[in-house]
């Protein structure tokens, strides 16, 4: 799985468990609905500022393992 359709699926599945629209996480992360919508779908690779901003916006940390083989990412509650 490439990595931008993982990360897009690991941000879709923490705002949904957050219960915060599209718009919402836009707000807490100082950008725009169209950017969380197009990041959710895999069509953009965000910067590392933006990274930063979803993890807070996100209330956790950012996990990212790339292999050779494989792409995993998921944001866990931070501790």
């Amino acid at each position: 799985m490439p990595a931008r359709i993982a990360l897009g699926q690991a941000v879709y599945d923490r705002r949904v468990a957050l219960g915060l629209s599209q718009a919402e996480l836009a707000a807490r992360a100082g950008t725009t609905q169209t950017v969380i919508s197009r990041l959710e779908g895999g069509a953009v690779t965000p910067t590392l500022p933006l990274l930063h901003r979803l993890a807070g916006a996100l209330e956790g940390e950012l996990d990212i393992k790339i292999t050779g083989t494989s792409t995993r990412a998921e944001y866990p509650l931070a501790s």
